[in-house]
């Protein structure tokens, strides 16, 4: 089966401290996943390796069939997509482009426009646009739409250039629950466009049906790597969470909760009764 991801006895050290340890992980093709974890449990390192502004202290890394330290990793980078709310920093110069400028931007990996835009280029914006059901948008300044708005036009920025891979980082940070599911709804139409998606998130309940498989990490160490109905289970993520929790499906969708008879101390569950 063809690699997307191959990672192998994979660490990274930062000033002498260990982020990662020991990550031995793979993407296979058509498989899409979500990396779950506590603040600090190494995700955002594990996404800097996987795009190539990281390089890991030990072990193997090969995306889209390029192995670290035998190819030019820039080539790389225009072959994943990469969302995340930090974009919002930008906000100074996307504030005053519109819609369809920020989604056309998408081809260039630039925030604002700086180089030309073909008749084809609006055309396959357009597309998009229509395709995410943002076409009532056409015209708008970005400062004037919602949060859930903004992250949905940053999603079809992201596939104007026609990503391999799609990383979604925390994309539902600080939405309402109506901007949530808008946005999770788009999950269904990135599968159509030839695309791995990779979807961090702190909430089990956003991992849709069409997210396949699960990375559980904790202190920089994988607890779990899998299909979802196998690792999503209240032992690995109470394991995951350091919190004893419990899990129950609706429609192949999890959700969380917690359980308040049974404590998690760093020795294990006890009993609270």
């Amino acid at each position: 089966m063809e690699k997307v991801v191959s990672m192998k006895d994979v660490s990274f050290r930062r000033n002498k401290q260990e982020i990662l340890s020991g990550v031995n992980w793979e993407i296979n093709k058509d498989e899409h996943w979500a990396i779950l974890g506590l603040n600090g449990s190494g995700k955002t390192s594990l996404l800097n390796i996987v795009t190539g502004y990281q390089m890991p202290t030990t072990g193997d890394v090969t995306v889209l069939g390029r192995q670290f330290g035998k190819s030019y990793i820039p080539d790389l980078r225009k072959e994943i997509g990469f969302v995340s709310s930090a974009l919002e920093r930008f906000s100074e110069v996307l504030d005053y482009e519109t819609v369809e400028e920020i989604v056309v931007s998408g081809k260039f990996a630039s925030i604002g426009l700086y180089e030309e835009v073909t008749e084809e280029d609006w055309e396959k914006a357009n597309t998009l646009i229509k395709s995410f059901r943002l076409d009532y948008l056409i015209g708008k300044r970005y400062h004037l739409l919602s949060q859930g708005e903004k992250r949905r036009v940053l999603i079809a920025r992201s596939l104007m250039s026609e990503p391999k891979i799609l990383i979604l980082d925390e994309p539902c940070s600080g939405l309402d629950i109506l901007s949530r599911e808008d946005v999770l709804l788009l999950t269904k139409e990135i599968a159509n466009y030839n695309c791995h998606l990779i979807y961090v998130t702190h909430h089990i309940e956003e991992l849709v049906e069409e997210i396949s498989h699960v990375l559980l990490l904790r202190d920089g160490k994988i607890v779990a790597a899998g299909p979802k109905s196998e690792v999503v289970t209240d032992e690995l993520l109470t394991e995951t969470f350091g919190i004893s929790v419990g899990v129950h499906w609706e429609d192949n969708r999890p959700w969380l909760s917690v359980r308040k008879d049974i404590g998690w101390t760093k020795f294990g569950p006890v009993e609270t009764k």
